[in-house]
């Protein structure tokens, strides 16, 4: 990893001691303590008080003169701050909570002192006609949004609605912080321990080692026996690698209604019911947005994304919802029909849905996600991703060969060089799931972003943060399906990270690109999965080396479409109540959050709601991630990204040449301008026209 160690905002005055007060070379992960995160804040609020203030008294005109020391307060944040939070989610502790919590007011103070700093917000009024800006998009679009940014951060604001608005900011990151830890630890808090191999019937070898080392892990602390796959002990948990295939292969079903209420109703109950959560942050929020002259958040939301307001959202939600609708329902009748044949009586229930569609693509395709694994170690994967990557886009990943700080002894750290051999960006990889300290789900966060000045060059890294199977029973790390093509999609988002070549940190990698076309890189890859020259490369036996048989990879082909309908139904029902919540919802009315889903189930399930299923309360995405009035931005990419993959299918996906020439236009467009230019720009730069929902809907049989 090679950044400039000249920015060094606080030589002078930082503690060698305390990793987070680095600031230069890779986050310090593995000697961060709790008792490291109070005095690095303390620091690092002084620090960027002291550079605020001189900016306030300096009228200093031009580029450099605001930004370079503004790039100085990133930089303190991303060695001291940023590796807090990231650590919350990968490494949790209850001592880094209590550590994270203590400071957090302090940093969310700062954060709005610097928003709201009115000396700045004229300087950039007076910047955005200065004529460093006047041959500069990308420096243009960020002083833009740096102005929008103030605005929104309540800079118009005086007097007590300014106090209102910064209280509001305060009580929402804690809400966040809190809903997340809820999430965490009502997974963790769950757990159901099987001992008769009746109730293991139909679990898959995988499954059954998961399990077993489940129960394993709890009696290395006991005196109890460890458990072996085929005899157990089996600890079953609400950790994703064990819930989606025992719902998809028990065959137990009191087992799959026992698990399956357990997982929509977690986090909904007691000490962690986020219930009141929930409606405490939709209130502040619709505050929050009126505060700013919005008449709700998803309008606030949406003036910075590039569908610019709800009405385009809703047309596209009109579209898809109309193209699935009647399919899905015919694929829920054909699912019911072959249940009956094999001897299921009476309608489906929420817990039968996924075991019988399990059984019906077996039947129709002779193969299961069982007999697929071995074939995908993750080593395997990774070979085929990163030989994929060298064909498209030019670049090589290579293990690096130093010693690296990390937070767990399975993450690794790769390092990505050019066509010239030259290192340009690097990565963290987290791949496998740990319950009881890592948050589920998969996402790719920035841990350095690239910046070219007068100080020198800082290259971008990418965590890629996954909870795929864990290696078990002495077998390797063997992945779903859907694993592998996860990994694919963190991967995109990395690739947009680190494959930059805009030189102005705001603008670089992901940063300043709206939030609904962000998605765009990352399902863009997840398309290659099942193009057969990298798929063959990939899918190798983890014993005998031996390829994946033809006739396997064909059906996975003729599988891609299976119950497209019903998944494109899934994601616009969350994508729906997303909106419903944050567009016309009152929080202090007389209507629940689950009255309001219930509304939109109403229209988009073809199975009623368990009265009970409390789903929203571990609905992160929206009340502790990014994605607040926001979701369906998962769909609006998928269009930009189903459109520009059929750009490669147009040249021939045989074609190594013309593959070659797409890989590295999609590389100088929408990997390498980043947030330097407006998404929709940026697409037309790559695709020569603007996108066409129609590619997505051939992509999905519809």
């Amino acid at each position: 990893m090679s950044t400039s160690s000249s920015d060094t905002p606080t030589a002078e005055n930082l503690n060698a001691a305390n990793p987070l007060l680095a600031s230069s070379g890779l986050p310090r992960f593995a000697e961060i303590r709790p008792e490291h995160v109070g005095p690095a804040v303390e620091s690092i609020v002084a620090r960027c008080r002291q550079i605020l203030s001189a900016l306030e008294s300096d009228d200093a005109e031009g580029w450099d003169a605001l930004m370079l020391p503004l790039e100085q307060v990133d930089i303190l944040f991303e060695y001291g701050w940023s590796p807090v939070e990231h650590l919350l989610s990968v490494a949790s502790t209850d001592e880094l909570r209590a550590a994270h919590e203590a400071v957090l007011s302090q940093i969310v103070e700062l954060r709005l002192q610097l928003r709201q700093s009115e000396s700045l917000y004229r300087r950039l009024l007076r910047l955005r006609d200065h004529r460093d800006l006047a041959d500069s998009e990308a420096r243009t679009r960020i002083v833009q949004r740096m102005i929008q940014s103030a605005e929104q951060s309540g800079i118009a604001l005086q007097g007590d609605q300014r106090a209102r608005f910064n209280e509001i900011q305060q009580q929402l990151s804690q809400l966040a912080t809190d809903f997340s830890n809820h999430v965490l630890d009502a997974t963790k808090a769950w757990s159901l321990d099987l001992t008769d191999s009746a109730s293991v019937i139909g679990f898959p070898e995988s499954l059954r080692r998961l399990t077993a080392a489940a129960w394993s892990r709890v009696a290395e602390n006991s005196e109890r026996a460890a458990a072996t796959a085929e005899n157990g002990p089996w600890r079953i948990t609400l950790d994703q690698p064990c819930f989606g295939p025992l719902m998809e292969h028990s065959r137990d079903r009191t087992l799959r209604e026992t698990v399956y209420r357990a997982y929509v109703t977690r986090a909904s109950a007691g000490t962690l019911d986020n219930g009141p959560l929930i409606a405490r942050i939709l209130e502040l929020r619709r505050e929050q947005a009126r505060l700013l002259g919005y008449d709700c958040y998803a309008d606030l939301s949406l003036s910075q994304k590039m569908a610019g307001d709800v009405a385009a959202v809703q047309q596209m939600f009109d579209r898809l919802l109309q193209a699935s609708f009647d399919r899905a329902k015919r694929e829920l009748e054909e699912l019911t029909a072959t249940a009956a044949e094999l001897g299921h009586d009476g309608a489906l229930a929420h817990w039968d849905v996924a075991f019988w569609a399990e059984r019906l693509r077996e039947q129709r395709f002779s193969f299961t996600d069982e007999q697929l694994r071995p074939y995908f170690s993750l080593d395997r994967v990774l070979d085929g991703l990163f030989g994929l990557c060298e064909r498209l886009f030019g670049i090589r990943v290579q293990r690096s060969a130093d010693a690296v700080s990390v937070w767990d002894a399975d993450v690794r750290y790769y390092e990505v060089l050019n066509e010239a051999g030259v290192q340009i960006a690097g990565f963290f990889l987290d791949p496998y799931s740990r319950p009881a300290n890592k948050r589920p789900g998969a996402w790719m966060n920035d841990c350095i972003g690239r910046s070219v000045t007068v100080r020198g060059t800082r290259l971008p890294v990418a965590h890629l943060i996954c909870n795929s199977t864990p290696p078990a029973g002495g077998k390797p790390a063997l992945m779903t399906f859907r694993e592998v093509e996860t990994l694919f999609h963190e991967f995109g988002h990395g690739l947009q990270h680190m494959l930059t070549t805009v030189d102005e940190r705001d603008a670089a990698g992901i940063c300043g690109v709206e939030w609904d076309a962000v998605e765009l890189p990352s399902q863009f890859m997840e398309s290659w999965c099942l193009h057969r020259e990298t798929l063959m490369q990939m899918a190798r036996h983890y014993e005998t080396g031996e390829a994946l048989p033809e006739d396997l990879y064909r059906k996975l082909r003729e599988a891609r479409t299976f119950r497209a309908a019903s998944q494109m139904l899934r994601q616009l029902q969350f994508g729906m109540i997303d909106v419903a919540l944050h567009h016309g919802y009152d929080p202090t009315g007389g209507e629940t959050v689950f009255d309001v889903e219930r509304r939109v189930l109403s229209i988009t399930s073809l199975i009623p709601p368990l009265p009970e299923n409390r789903f929203l309360c571990s609905f992160a995405h929206i009340f502790a991630g990014g994605y607040a009035a926001g979701y369906y931005s998962y769909k609006w990419a998928e269009v930009l990204s189903a459109d520009a993959f059929a750009a490669f299918e147009e040249v021939g996906l045989d074609n190594s040449e013309g593959l070659r020439a797409a890989g590295r236009k999609f590389r100088d467009t929408v990997l390498a301008l980043g947030g330097s230019r407006h998404p929709l720009q940026i697409f037309r730069a790559f695709r020569g026209r603007d996108p066409d929902p129609a590619a997505l809907l051939k992509q999905n049989g519809l």
